[in-house]
C-alpha cells in the first residue's frame, strides 16, 4: 500500500528566517494514487502580524485568525497525520523550512525527511518541461486541471488541486475511464482464471514517475510523437 499526503501551507510572509509563520495547512491523502477522502485542515494563530503581501495571495487577515489555535496546539496531530506517508509538496524547501521550524519553537525538533519521503513536484516539473513556467497555474493549465476556483491561494485548496497536477504528471490516473478500468480488471480476472500463474504487478511510485521522466525525454527528441504519451492511461 503507498500512502501519500498532499501537504501546502500559507505563512504570514515568504522568509523562514525572519521569524515568519504558519498560519494554514491542508493535508490531503491519497492511498494507491485515489483519493480516500481524508485531510488534516488548520487554520493557526501566527502571533505575530501577516504581511500585507502575504494578505494580498491568501486573503487571510489578522483578525481572522485571533481566535485560532496555535501551532503547539496542533502539532501531534498533524505529526500523527503525515508520519511514515510520502510528503508530495510543490516547492518543498519553503514548506518543509517553515513546518521545522514551527516544530522546532514548540519544543520537538524533526528532520521531516527522516520520517516521512519527501517528493518535490517544482523540481519534477521543471525536469520534465525545462524552460517553461512551472508554478501550480501554470501545470493547472498544461494538465488540464480544473484551478477557477483558486481567486486566492488557500493551504487546502492548492493541496487538492496539487494532488491532480501530480497525478496526471506522474501518470495520468485522473483521466482514467471508470468504464475502462472495469473493463480492464474483469480481463485480468478472466485471464487469471485460465492461467493461475499469470500475475499482474502494477508499477510503483517511484518506478511511474521515472518512466514518465523517460518519455518526456522522448518527446522532446521526437517532435511531441512519444507513443506511450499519446496511449497515456
Amino acid at each position: 500500500m503507498s500512502r501519500q499526503i498532499i501537504l501546502d501551507t500559507e505563512t504570514t510572509g515568504l522568509d523562514v528566517t525572519r521569524n515568519h509563520k504558519i498560519i494554514e495547512v491542508g493535508c490531503v491523502e491519497l492511498i494507491d494514487r485515489k483519493y480516500t477522502g481524508k485531510k488534516f485542515h488548520k487554520y493557526l494563530n501566527p502571533l505575530r502580524e501577516i504581511d500585507q503581501g502575504a494578505i494580498s495571495i491568501h486573503g487571510i487577515t489578522n483578525e481572522f485568525l485571533k481566535d485560532k489555535p496555535i501551532f503547539k496546539d496542533i502539532k501531534d496531530e498533524l505529526l500523527n497525520f503525515i508520519n511514515g506517508s510520502e510528503l508530495i509538496i510543490h516547492n518543498a524547501p519553503f514548506d518543509v523550512g517553515f513546518l521545522e521550524l514551527e516544530f522546532k519553537n514548540s519544543s520537538q525538533k524533526i528532520k521531516l525527511d527522516l520520517i516521512c519521503k519527501i517528493f518535490d513536484t517544482l523540481v519534477y516539473a521543471r525536469r520534465l518541461h525545462p524552460g517553461q513556467k512551472n508554478s501550480l497555474d501554470a501545470l493547472c493549465k498544461r494538465y488540464d486541471i480544473d484551478n477557477s476556483s483558486r481567486e486566492f491561494h488557500g493551504a487546502l485548496l492548492d493541496a487538492r488541486i496539487l494532488g491532480d497536477v501530480y497525478l496526471a504528471m506522474t501518470g495520468g490516473q485522473t483521466s482514467f475511464n471508470l468504464i475502462k478500468d472495469k473493463v480492464i480488471k474483469k480481463e485480468i480476472a478472466s485471464e487469471n482464471k485460465v492461467n493461475a500463474k499469470y500475475i499482474v504487478k502494477k508499477a510503483n511510485e517511484d518506478e511511474l514517475r521515472a518512466h514518465n521522466t523517460l518519455c518526456a525525454v522522448i518527446n522532446d527528441a521526437s517532435d511531441n510523437r512519444c507513443i506511450w504519451n499519446i496511449f497515456k492511461f
